[in-house]
C-alpha cells in the first residue's frame, strides 16, 4: 500500500516502469538512492552480533575485566586478590572426572568476562562439588573394605569348619553310628534327597513337563483306536502299552498290606504319576518291574516333585542303571564281586551253593531291583536305604551277605529248591539289631582290597579277555 501512494504522488507526466521517456526516470532512481544512503550510517554504527539479522545499535560498549573490577574496588573498597594459577587446584586432592572443573575456567574472550561475584560463587560451588565427591569416595571406599573384611572372614570360617569336619566329625565313629541307627523320619527324606544329589539337574517344572507327556499318552491309550493305526504304529507302541499295562499291574502289588497305593487308595494317583513321568523321561530304559517299590518309599518320605527327583537321580548310578537296563555283561561282574566277598565271609555256605549251582542272580536280582524294600519289612528296608546313601552300591551287596550270614546255619541244611523259595521270601520276624549286627560282621575287604578295587580289577579283566578273542584283521 505505501508504494502505491508513493506512485500516486509522482507527477503524471512521469511514466510508468518501463517506459520510454528516460529523463524523468531520473528523478524517480534519485528518490530511492536517497533513501539507501540515509540507512547507511545506521547499519555502519550497529555494533553487537549479527546472529538473525539486524540489531539496534548499543549505547554502551562491553568493558574490560580489568574495568569491571577497578569499578567494583573502587565501589566496595576491598581488594580481591585471585590466586595464581598454579596454585588454584594445588590443595585439592581429588579430581573428578567430569566437567564440573570448566566451572573456574575463564570465559572466551568474545564472551563477557565473570564478575568478581560470579568468580566467587563459581569457585565456591565448585569447592563443595569436589568436597561431595571426595565424601562419596571415601564413602565407597569404606565400603569396599568392608565387604572385603566379610568375605576374609567367610572363607576364614570354610576353612575352619572343613577343618573340623576332616579331622573330628567324618572319623568319629559316633557320627557313623547316628547313620547306622536309622535316621528320624521326619528328616529322613531330606538326608535321602541330600544324599543321592542331582546330578541330572531336574526341575519340579522339568517333572510337569514329562508328567503331561505321560497324561497325554495315557489319554491317547485309553482312546478306541482302529486296528490299522496300531498295526502302522509298529512295535513301538505295542512297547509302551506294555509298559503302562505293566505300571498298572505293577502300582496293585506294591506294598499291597498297607493299601494306599492300590487303586482308590490316596497314593495311587501320585506313584502313576511319577512312574509315567520317568517313562518319558528314560524312554531308553522305560518301565521295569521292580520300579514301583522304590518309587513307593521315595513317595512316602519326600514331595511329589523331589521324590521324582530323586527316583531319577537313584536310578542313574551305575549299579541301578546296569541292572534297570539288563546289562547282562554289568550283571555279571556285579555278581562276580558279590561271589568274591562271599567266599570270603561265608565259606562254608559259599562251597553248599557251589554244590547246587546256586547263582547269586537267582536272589540278588529281587533283591537289587527293588533295593530290599519288597524282600524286607518296610522300616527295617529304610534303615538299609539310610546306609546305601551314605556307603553306595557297596553296602547292597554287603546287606545282601548279612541277609546270608543271619541264616546260614538254616541255609545249610536245605537243598536247592527250598533255598531258593526262601531267600525269594524271607521270613517276616526278621529285626533290625539281628540283621545290622549281621551285616557290621562282614567285612568288605578281600586281599587288602575292597569292593571298589575288586570290581575294577573284574571290569580290567574283562576288557583284556574281550582283546584277546578278538580276531585277527584279515591281511
Amino acid at each position: 500500500m505505501k508504494s502505491r501512494k508513493v506512485l500516486q504522488n509522482v507527477p503524471s507526466h512521469i511514466p510508468a516502469f518501463g517506459g520510454k521517456k528516460q529523463k524523468p526516470s531520473c528523478l524517480f532512481r534519485n528518490f530511492f538512492t536517497k533513501r539507501t544512503k540515509e540507512l547507511k550510517p545506521a547499519v555502519q554504527s550497529a555494533p553487537g552480533w549479527k546472529l538473525f539479522g539486524k540489531v539496534p545499535p548499543r549505547e554502551n560498549l562491553p568493558k574490560d575485566s580489568k574495568i569491571i573490577q577497578q569499578e567494583y574496588e573502587a565501589r566496595t573498597g576491598r581488594m580481591y586478590k585471585p590466586p595464581p594459577p598454579s596454585a588454584r587446584r594445588k590443595n585439592i586432592e581429588f579430581e573428578p572426572l567430569s566437567t564440573t572443573a570448566l566451572i573456574l575456567e575463564d570465559r572466551p574472550a568474545n564472551l563477557p568476562a565473570k564478575s568478581v561475584e560470579e568468580a566467587l560463587r563459581h569457585r565456591q560451588e565448585y569447592d563443595e562439588m569436589v568436597a561431595e565427591a571426595k565424601k562419596r569416595e571415601i564413602k565407597e571406599a569404606h565400603k569396599r573394605k568392608k565387604i572385603m573384611r566379610e568375605r576374609f572372614k567367610q572363607e576364614e570360617n570354610i576353612a575352619s569348619a572343613m577343618v573340623i569336619w576332616v579331622n573330628e566329625i567324618l572319623p568319629n565313629w559316633e557320627v557313623r553310628e547316628l547313620w547306622w541307627q536309622g535316621l528320624p523320619p521326619s528328616v529322613r527324606g531330606k538326608v535321602w534327597s541330600l544324599a543321592v544329589g542331582n546330578e541330572l539337574n531336574i526341575t519340579p517344572e522339568l517333572y510337569e513337563i514329562f508328567l503331561s507327556r505321560a497324561k497325554e499318552r495315557w489319554k491317547s491309550f485309553s482312546e478306541t483306536s482302529s486296528e490299522n493305526d496300531i498295526e502302522d504304529a509298529g512295535a513301538s507302541v505295542a512297547d509302551r502299552e506294555a509298559s503302562l499295562e505293566l505300571i498298572k499291574l505293577d502300582i496293585s502289588r506294591t506294598f499291597p498290606s498297607l493299601y494306599i497305593f492300590q487303586k482308590g487308595g490316596p497314593y495311587h494317583d501320585l506313584l502313576h504319576s511319577v512312574l509315567g513321568a520317568y517313562t518319558c523321561y528314560r524312554p531308553d530304559v522305560g518301565y521295569v518291574q521292580g520300579m514301583s517299590f522304590i518309587a513307593a518309599v521315595l513317595i512316602l518320605n519326600l514331595e511329589e516333585a523331589d521324590a521324582f527327583i530323586a527316583f531319577a537321580n537313584l536310578l542313574n548310578k551305575p549299579c541301578q542303571l546296569a541292572f534297570f537296563r539288563v546289562d547282562h555283561s554289568m550283571m555279571l561282574k556285579y555278581f562276580a564281586a558279590f561271589e568274591v566277598f562271599f567266599e570270603e565271609n561265608l565259606p562254608k555256605l559259599f562251597l553248599h551253593f557251589k554244590s547246587y549251582s546256586l547263582t547269586p542272580d537267582i536272589y540278588l536280582i529281587d533283591w537289587i531291583f527293588t533295593l530290599y524294600s519288597k524282600s524286607l519289612p518296610l522300616d527295617l528296608a529304610c534303615r538299609v536305604w539310610d546306609v546305601f546313601c551314605r556307603d553306595g552300591e557297596e553296602f547292597l551287596f554287603r546287606t545282601g551277605l548279612g541277609i546270608l550270614r543271619l541264616y546260614e546255619d538254616i541255609l545249610l541244611q536245605m537243598d536247592f529248591i527250598h533255598i531258593a523259595q526262601f531267600l525269594t521270601k524271607l521270613p517276616e520276624d526278621i529285626t533290625s539289631e539281628k540283621l545290622f549286627s549281621c551285616i557290621a560282621a562282614i567285612q568288605m575287604q578281600n586281599s587288602n582290597k575292597k569292593w571298589a578295587q575288586v570290581f575294577a580289577s573284574l571290569m580290567k579283566d574283562n576288557k583284556e579277555g574281550d582283546k584277546n578273542h578278538s580276531p585277527a584283521p584279515k591281511s
